[in-house]
């Protein structure tokens, strides 16, 4: 039987004992409504109107000895207090009588009574009065129908004459819904527990099948594959930037997907809008198992390619750590573009010349840098090893390269030199540090209200539809409103499926 798995019987013995564990509760709340409870207990009991020993030091206590009817006289210090769940209300008592309560000191009489109260509640005096039926006779106290708020309490100190120390106390009398019993005292250092025996043992039976449970389904590698899940082979092409990031969901939707294969070849947004186009038209049947990610929506002039938006990418400048600037405006931006800042001392950096290290023409980064943030196009190329000048009537030195690690690799390695990546991969490496543009930094968490203006929608083209069945289709699935989600974010981009993506990827 399918259904007869370890995790499957762990999880129908939890909710049995479940079930069973709020049947139980249901009928300890109807059967024993102990809910509201009186305690009380002698707190001392000791003979004031004679001599006794305590080992071999005689004690005199002889208080009446001249008083020949008070020679045996006893004090006892009894305490009564609400140790039950709710407060207790003078209409809670159910005798007929006026008292509430009857206390009998069995074999001795009672000769006189004091009452003090728990701090804070003043107000209980005023019901310890004959009017309120307070009254003694023989053995017996009538107690008043006194309230007790949850943990309030009074004590009688009572003289008494007759019998032994030791000999019986007890309360007796009806609460609704409730009880009155004898208690015992608690230790200063011991607190009472906030659920009863029987509460305890459900909850640690609970909580074992819980853990149980949920061990299982971690140690277990069972999770279901992507839904749509499709064998073949497929290339993704496009973006250096959003590369990382495809290659992540590459690795996992093979592991997940037995039976296929997922290349990324990430050669630039340009590129590989390009060669999606070309296989597209050199096709025989149908759309080729080919994806183009680009930084920001493809150029004019490719009408067969079908779009779909897949996040928000942010992107930076990024500056050798040998430079301290830390934000610059987009003016000053501009300007060190144009050649008319050569030398960081003019923006109060030390004396190092400004490196431009930029991406070739067929980057999708550079092109959102040129239109979010120069509004033009960036001068031309000067200097091959990025670092030397080769063109003497150059306004600066600036080199283009291939792909947004070579940019990373190249800005940390030399001082001075100043560039732009995607956003996490700006982060992972050392020896450069990203820049704020206007007093804005880039945030996946501040996206929907910053002014951060260096950022683009990353856009998956396909040639066409591709057929509902394929690699294709599926890894694009993946891709924009699968689990590949969670890795789209991990690597600071803001996936378009998200309610915040998806309002600025509507508007932009």
């Amino acid at each position: 039987m399918e259904w007869l798995s370890a995790e499957n019987v762990v999880a129908v013995l939890t909710a049995v004992l479940g079930v069973l564990a709020s049947v139980g509760v249901l009928w300890y709340e109807r059967r024993v409504p102990w809910r509201k409870r009186i305690g009380y207990r002698v707190q001392m009991d000791t003979p004031i109107g004679r001599d006794v020993s305590e080992g071999r030091a005689n004690v005199r206590l002889g208080l009446f000895n001249e008083m020949p009817e008070m020679s045996e006289a006893t004090l006892v210090l009894l305490r009564v207090e609400n140790d039950g769940s709710q407060s207790i209300a003078d209409s809670d008592y159910t005798g007929r009588e006026l008292h509430g309560l009857t206390v009998e000191f069995t074999g001795r009489t009672v000769r006189g009574i004091a009452v003090t109260q728990s701090p804070g509640a003043d107000h209980l005096m005023e019901h310890f009065t004959p009017a309120g039926g307070l009254r003694d006779s023989g053995s017996l106290i009538r107690l008043p129908r006194v309230p007790l708020n949850r943990n309030e309490h009074f004590k009688l100190l009572v003289v008494l004459t007759g019998g032994q120390v030791g000999s019986p106390v007890t309360i007796t009398g009806g609460i609704r819904d409730g009880a009155v019993a004898p208690n015992k005292a608690v230790r200063p250092d011991e607190k009472p527990p906030l659920f009863g025996r029987a509460a305890r043992l459900i909850t640690v039976a609970l909580t074992a099948c819980v853990v149980t449970l949920s061990s299982i389904i971690l140690v277990r590698d069972d999770s279901p594959p992507p839904i749509g899940c499709a064998q073949g082979t497929l290339t993704v092409t496009g973006s250096t930037a959003f590369a990382p990031v495809v290659r992540e969901l590459a690795d996992k939707y093979e592991k997940e997907c037995e039976g296929s294969a997922v290349d990324v070849d990430a050669r630039g947004s340009n590129a590989g809008i390009r060669q999606l186009a070309d296989q597209g038209e050199q096709a025989t049947s149908g759309s080729p198992a080919l994806l183009a990610l680009s930084d920001g929506p493809k150029p004019d002039g490719y009408p067969q390619l079908r779009e779909t938006r897949v996040a928000v990418s942010l992107f930076s400048l990024v500056v050798n750590d040998r430079v301290p600037v830390r934000d610059l405006s987009s003016a000053d931006i501009r300007r060190i573009y144009r050649g008319e800042i050569r030398n960081w001392k003019a923006l109060g950096g030390p004396d190092l010349k400004v490196l431009l290290v930029s991406r070739d023409a067929n980057s999708g980064t550079r092109e959102v840098f040129q239109r979010r943030v120069l509004g033009r196009n960036e001068p031309a190329q000067s200097s091959r090893d990025c670092a030397t000048m080769d063109d003497p009537e150059a306004a600066v030195t600036r080199c283009e390269l291939d792909s947004t690690e070579q940019v990373l690799s190249t800005v940390a390695r030399l001082p001075g030199a100043i560039g732009y990546s995607e956003l996490r991969a700006g982060t992972e490496l050392k020896g450069l540090r990203q820049l704020a543009i206007d007093g804005s930094t880039p945030s996946v968490d501040t996206i929907g209200s910053s002014t951060y203006p260096y950022r683009e929608i990353e856009y998956a083209y396909s040639y066409g539809q591709p057929p509902a069945d394929s690699l294709a289709s599926s890894f694009l699935g993946y891709l924009t409103r699968g689990s590949g989600q969670d890795v789209v974010r991990t690597h600071g981009h803001l996936p378009c499926a998200t309610p915040e993506g998806l309002r600025i990827c509507g508007e932009e």
